[in-house]
């Protein structure tokens, strides 16, 4: 143990410190799942991973593709003919077939109404290696982004940990469904001067994580005048665009700043805008680690393909995905289905939640719901945010994240994931959820009761000893060995 204590001051001090954010309640309710993880059949009663926003609604889609296309894979007999060319090394450009599928498929996703550029593509170790290159690339040590809440937790990791950034947080609020609001930006910036911080940038993600909403245009447009106007990069992470499930329809930061270089009113710097993608969330394919970098800057982009070394995707992962992606049939069926799929999960969690009158934030979009148990709170603390989250993870045996994980400015607000599971699972949740609610409700009127009959009690003692005060021949004289008052729990407490 000394050996150990004494072997700290060999390591770094990015190695050392806590500023990587998974000492955080969102990281925690993993580790409680990891040691106890549901299974069906050999683990019924244990812990029900909902805090993973993971899509596995629809991976048989791809693997039927796959069955009708092994030439896609080095590793299957057909396509070992391309084995070598692609086993060889790849420069940090990546296969330009690879670039290209990448940006037809996020012109796709937008609905064909912006298209991307091949060359401006840069490769990531996931979004989470996209993310932190970028940062490198826009800010030094102590400079700061704002970021409105509530946020995807580990972007206190992914941008803050190695990069030193800091993030400065957009206080947004339930009255408003959590929008981003002129007054909220013009604060939090203010708030960053005075702090004497240098901001760089806004980030924002669109969807939200957690929210589960789309952002509309107009909102878009004030957010692209603000930082124009501060002259600071924004940063749109992208990566739920494909799993909109309603409308109002995805409109993504390319689109707007399109139609708004071709407004002679308005002028808009494009270097200052950058786009984070992941083919995580809407292919549900987070084990592939595809992340992409999309920059209207090209030093940025130059830069940033110079950091890809450092976490590049995989060539044969690139080969497989060109020709997936390349399959227009398949990509229009795909993107057709896995959106009718994760409508009716939404529904039927949504749905089975309001049977315990519990709502949702309404949403559109993502692989979670932000489910309110601010009525659930004895009272409206994060202290009672945390007891609540300890017996839902302890008792109801679910994994949900809590809503001050994300720096939401509210207690009693819950990310809730039903998209990595299958129907069964939800089911079983769902029947926990009755029963814990349920069981609220019963405590609920058994205290209603217990405090009812204090008062009787109360009452009954009060005009009971009245009744002896104002008459001392009732006081003097026996009682009947017939009275109920002799048995009386009042009378036997007197004596």
């Amino acid at each position: 143990m000394v050996f150990s204590s004494r072997n700290q001051t060999l390591l770094s001090k990015i190695a050392t410190n806590d500023q990587h954010g998974e000492n955080s309640p969102y990281f925690d309710g993993w580790k409680a799942y990891d040691l106890d993880p549901f299974h069906p059949t050999e683990n019924p009663n244990g812990v029900i991973q909902m805090g993973l926003a993971e899509n596995q609604l629809s991976p048989d889609l791809i693997q039927k593709w796959i069955a009708k296309n092994p030439k896609a894979s080095i590793c299957t007999k057909d396509g070992a003919d391309s084995f070598k060319d692609i086993a060889n090394f790849q420069d940090y450009h990546g296969l330009y077939d690879f670039r290209k599928a990448i940006a037809d498929f996020m012109g796709r996703v937008r609905g064909n109404r912006v298209k991307f550029d091949p060359d401006r593509i840069v490769m990531g170790g996931g979004a989470t290696g996209a993310s932190e290159s970028l940062m490198f690339c826009l800010a030094d040590r102590d400079d700061g982004f704002l970021v409105p809440t509530p946020y995807y937790p580990a972007f206190d990791r992914d941008l803050r940990w190695r990069t030193g950034a800091q993030i400065v947080p957009i206080i947004c609020k339930s009255s408003n469904d959590f929008q981003i609001t002129q007054e909220a930006l013009e604060s939090a910036y203010e708030n960053a001067i005075e702090a004497n911080i240098k901001v760089k940038g806004l980030i924002i993600a669109n969807p939200s994580n957690p929210l589960g909403t789309t952002m509309d245009k107009e909102t878009l447009k004030t957010l692209l005048r603000f930082i124009n106007e501060k002259k600071i990069h924004l940063v749109c992470d992208e990566i739920y665009a494909a799993t909109v499930f309603d409308t109002p329809d995805f409109i993504s930061i390319s689109e707007v700043l399109q139609e708004m270089e071709h407004d002679p009113t308005v002028l808009i710097n494009p270097e200052l805008v950058h786009i984070i993608y992941s083919l995580s969330k809407d292919m549900g394919l987070p084990g592939f680690r595809v992340g992409i970098l999309y920059s209207y800057n090209d030093g940025v982009v130059s830069s940033a393909r110079k950091m890809s070394s450092f976490g590049l995707i995989s060539s044969q992962t690139q080969h497989f995905l060109a020709s997936l992606l390349s399959d227009e049939a398949f990509v229009e069926d795909f993107l057709t289905e896995n959106s009718r799929r994760l409508s009716k999960r939404h529904k039927v969690f949504t749905q089975g939640l309001e049977q315990d009158g519990i709502t949702c934030l309404p949403s559109n979009a993502g692989l979670f719901v932000w489910m309110d148990l601010r009525r659930l709170l004895k009272e409206p603390t994060f202290d009672e945010e945390m007891v609540l989250w300890r017996l839902i993870i302890n008792d109801v045996k679910l994994n949900v994240s809590p809503g001050s994980s994300f720096h939401c400015e509210e207690a009693g607000w819950f990310r809730v994931c039903f998209a990595n599971m299958d129907d069964l699972t939800v089911e079983i949740a769902l029947e926990r959820i009755h029963a814990f609610v349920r069981k609220g409700k019963e405590n609920e009127v058994m205290a209603m009761k217990n405090k009812k009959n204090k008062v009787w009690q109360k009452n009954l003692r009060l005009s009971f000893s009245s009744r002896i005060l104002y008459d001392e021949k009732t006081l003097m004289s026996p009682m009947s060995p017939h009275s109920p008052f002799p048995q009386s729990p009042l009378v036997q407490a007197k004596t």
